[in-house]
């Protein structure tokens, strides 16, 4: 018999192990201006360069790398500060799995309503 995870131990598929997240939030110390390409293993179809000053290009590129990167994008491509001012938006463009394993590790990602 197959014992199923209860809801709240279980992690999605789709979530960063936890490994993969960075221990701290000082580590995002990615680029807050100018334009940023993006490798292939994070955008490997559509967009791969982003005017940060842009909001709308910034958010997609933030939204990239937390889908689809690992510990060194995140450190790499993300800055705390971004990431905590643009959260509250950021966090309804990521499937649960990735916003709850943000939220989770890090309480400044936590929206209060």
């Amino acid at each position: 018999m197959i014992e199923k995870a209860s809801d709240a131990t279980a992690r999605s598929r789709w979530a960063p192990a936890p490994d993969q997240l960075p221990g701290d939030l000082t580590e995002l110390t990615g680029p807050i201006q100018g334009t940023v390409v993006l490798p292939l293993h994070l955008a490997w179809s559509g967009l791969r360069t982003f005017g940060l000053g842009d909001e709308e290009l910034l958010l997609g590129m933030y939204r990239i790398v937390l889908l689809n990167g690992r510990r060194e994008d995140y450190t790499c491509y993300l800055d705390a500060a971004q990431l905590i001012a643009h959260w509250p938006i950021l966090r309804k463009m990521l499937g649960r799995g990735v916003r709850t394993a943000w939220e989770d590790r890090f309480v400044q990602c936590v929206v209060r309503e």
